[in-house]
This record gives C-alpha cells, sequence and structure tokens, in this order.
C-alpha cells in the first residue's frame, strides 16, 4: 500500500518525498481501537475507487479523500471526519499540493459525514459508494463488519448501541439513492438493502 500511496502523491505532482507520510497515515488505519475502520477497509475502498474511476472528474482526488476519509478514527468522538478532513489539508498542503486540489479533498472526506452527495457531484459518488460498498457485501460478510463496528463500540452499553446503530441503519435506508454510480447502484443496491434491513429487524 505504501507504493500506492506514494505514486499518487508523485502523480499530484508533491514537491516532497511522499513516504514518511504514508507510513504515518498507515500507522494511524492500524491503531488499536480499530477493528472495522482498519487498512483492510483502507484497501477495499480504494479497490472500490479504482472499479468506479472512470465515472469520477477526477479519480487521484476520490484516491486521496479516501486515504484520509478514516485517518482520524476514534470511536468516542463524533468529530473524526472534520479532523481527518484537516489532518488531509494539513499534510497535502505540507506536500506541495495545489490548493484547489487540497480543498476537493478536503471537501470529500466532509461528505463521509452524511454520504450524500449532490447530484451530478461525480467524485463524491464515487467516494460515498466506494465507502458504503461492504453494505452490498454477501450476508456473511455483512455480518462480519456489523460485529466488526460493535466491538470497535464495546465501551457503549447495549440499549445505547442498539438505539444508534438503528439511526444510522435508518439515515442510510432514507437516503435517495444507496448508491449513485450506476455500476455500483446495479451492483450493490439490492444486497445493501436486504443487509440494513435485516440488521435493523435484529437490533
Amino acid at each position: 500500500m505504501l507504493a500506492a500511496w506514494t505514486a499518487l502523491l508523485h502523480r499530484c505532482a508533491a514537491t516532497v518525498d511522499p513516504e514518511p507520510y504514508g507510513r504515518e497515515l498507515l500507522r494511524r488505519w492500524s491503531e488499536p481501537q480499530r477493528r472495522y475502520h482498519t487498512a483492510d477497509h483502507l484497501r477495499a475502498v480504494l479497490r472500490h475507487v479504482d472499479d468506479l474511476a472512470d465515472h469520477a472528474a477526477d479519480p487521484d482526488a476520490v484516491r486521496l479523500a479516501a486515504w484520509f476519509h478514516d485517518a482520524v478514527y476514534r470511536p468516542d468522538r463524533s468529530e473524526n471526519e472534520e479532523r481527518s478532513a484537516a489532518l488531509a489539508v494539513r499534510a497535502l498542503t505540507a506536500a506541495g499540493l495545489p490548493a484547489e486540489r487540497v480543498a476537493e479533498v478536503e471537501r470529500l472526506v466532509l461528505l463521509t459525514v452524511t454520504h450524500d452527495p449532490a447530484p451530478g457531484d461525480r467524485d463524491g459518488e464515487v467516494l460515498c459508494d466506494a465507502d458504503l460498498a461492504v453494505l452490498g457485501g454477501p450476508a456473511e460478510a455483512y455480518a462480519g463488519y456489523a460485529a466488526a463496528v460493535r466491538e470497535e463500540y464495546g465501551f457503549v452499553p447495549a440499549p445505547d448501541f442498539r438505539a444508534g446503530r438503528a439511526a444510522v441503519l435508518r439515515h442510510l435506508l432514507a437516503l435517495p439513492a444507496l448508491f449513485r454510480t450506476p455500476a455500483a447502484h446495479a451492483r450493490f443496491t439490492a444486497a445493501a438493502r436486504a443487509n440494513l434491513t435485516a440488521e435493523l429487524g435484529t437490533l
């Protein structure tokens, strides 16, 4: 993964050696409080971004946003996306990337608060679809994802977790569309709605 990060930053015209910050990002993605939001999740999101890249206006901006979208992750904090976006601004500015692309990465990371990009926001659609693709996996894989999320919130009493998780699931099911790119919509929507509805029924 470090090689992919380094190649990405070189494509984006970084003016400093990107490898040290790539190592720092991977350290963050490997922190002990993570069970689902791990380097495996990052790897999966990047793979889905590659699969959907033809839909994006700026695929490399989406890839950068994927690297940063959960770079700050504390289950006991509510502003992880905002802190991740701020980290992206600091790091990418220090790397010498153009301000316009840094701003786009910041905007994309913040979109993962709601996963509700505006119509026609092709970069936002790709990032959100890649991040939510886990919802449309086989039932067994979805169950593993849900269990890992529960582990991350192990400090939350069961009644409170059930209420909070149910609110998240209802928000997702209420979105105008779970997936916005044509490829992800066709591939994941039916399974995702079935998985979300089934989990909601267990809470």
